[in-house]
């Protein structure tokens, strides 16, 4: 069972309200400054995360546990992340769980990476292709910081060129064009394996249904997600104005032996 204590190196999300939100590390004697006043963390070490603790100015702030989609959200970025929802069907759709081997490329900031990592976790393993080094060590920080890089293999290699592994139980690929990567993609998934594209225009997804149909993948599908909050407030009840629309489209398929 997770400790629920806080304790000196706690990750710690300083929640004030649902928009300011600060995720921090807790260090004896170090203090936190915000535009509500500072926190001392010599405060807050020994108390039981839910709690909360009192800002200098008086302001007070709840003391979370930082969720996946916490660290998700506070990563650094080198590149554009996939969104929550499109991650959540990604994963549905790969069939992954605890121990299973799993090829994803591209890695960019390493979200989905980290997402992936979290649920193969202990006993499986992601093997992330990235062609871009810099990509790479922005990814390796983001995966420590997360607490899930001891379950992921970092690779600096073009996944056009081939994949070391084999038998995995999935390819997810969020690249410009995962049509090249699907030949290699038959080869190193086994019998049975599912093969998870996203893409952010039709174009790319017509030329990845007709790669994934010449070889030899069935069950072809392909999906867009569409999320939209709602604001709840008594007799004002109404969608919110500004959405995420369109991010990309999910196409999915599973390895066929003839």
């Amino acid at each position: 069972m997770c400790n629920e204590i806080i304790d000196e190196g706690s990750d710690v999300l300083l929640f004030l309200d649902s928009k300011r939100t600060y995720l921090v590390k807790i260090e004896k004697g170090q203090d936190f400054h915000t535009h509500k006043g500072y926190i001392r963390f010599d405060e807050v070490i020994g108390r039981k995360y839910g709690q909360s603790v009192s800002s200098s100015l008086g302001y007070e702030f709840i003391l979370f546990k930082p969720s996946l989609h916490d660290y998700m959200r506070k990563m650094r970025h080198a590149t554009q992340i996939i969104y929550p929802k499109d991650i959540a069907l990604i994963i549905f759709h790969s069939h992954i769980g605890c121990g299973s081997r799993i090829v994803e490329a591209g890695t960019g900031s390493g979200a989905l990476t980290s997402a992936l990592a979290h649920f193969v976790k202990p006993s499986g393993k992601v093997y992330s292709y990235e062609v871009r080094k810099e990509f790479l060590e922005t990814a390796k920080k983001n995966l420590k910081r997360a607490g899930i890089f001891e379950y992921v293999e970092l690779k600096n290699k073009d996944i056009v060129l081939g994949i070391d592994e084999n038998e995995v139980d999935s390819v997810i690929l969020d690249l410009a064009t995962p049509w090249l990567v699907v030949p290699v993609a038959y080869e190193a998934l086994k019998s049975g394996g599912k093969i998870v594209t996203f893409s952010p225009t039709i174009e790319q997804v017509v030329k990845t249904v007709n790669a994934l149909e010449k070889n030899r993948f069935i069950d072809i599908e392909t999906i867009e997600n569409i999320l939209r909050r709602i604001k709840v407030k008594a007799g004002k009840t109404r969608p919110e104005t500004l959405m995420i629309g369109h991010t990309g489209y999910l196409t999915h398929a599973r390895k066929t032996i003839k």
